[in-house]
């Protein structure tokens, strides 16, 4: 069963999704509702020569639904979404969100704003 997972950073790159899933992903346009988007800085290799970047995007739910951050949703096979989990840093946590086209999908979340103090 096909998986949905909605990129609004590196997994919408050609090169990453090489490396990551071996193939590359075809997407729509779609829009995550409630969460705002900032940078984290990535401090493990592997993941900065995979994506060329030193600094990644990352979004922290806030709730209010005119906050919106666009990208692109992507079907992935179950084994692909495991392959994502290990791409992804421990900065990020997958979980379930609404997106604007009525769908839900997985999405990687800032895990330092989901930890209780």
């Amino acid at each position: 069963m096909m998986q949905l997972l909605f990129s609004y950073g590196t997994l919408q790159q050609r090169d990453v999704q090489r490396a990551t899933f071996g193939r590359i992903l075809h997407g729509t346009a779609d829009e995550l509702l409630g969460f705002h988007q900032s940078m984290v800085k990535i401090e493990d290799a592997d993941v900065v020569r995979t994506s060329g970047k030193t600094h990644h995007p990352i979004v922290a739910r806030t709730g209010r639904p005119d906050d919106r951050v666009a990208g692109t949703v992507f079907e992935v096979t179950q084994e692909e979404l495991a392959q994502a989990d290990r791409y992804e840093v421990s900065d990020y946590k997958r979980v379930a969100a609404q997106l604007a086209s009525g769908r839900t999908a997985w999405v990687y979340i800032d895990a330092r704003a989901l930890a209780v103090p």
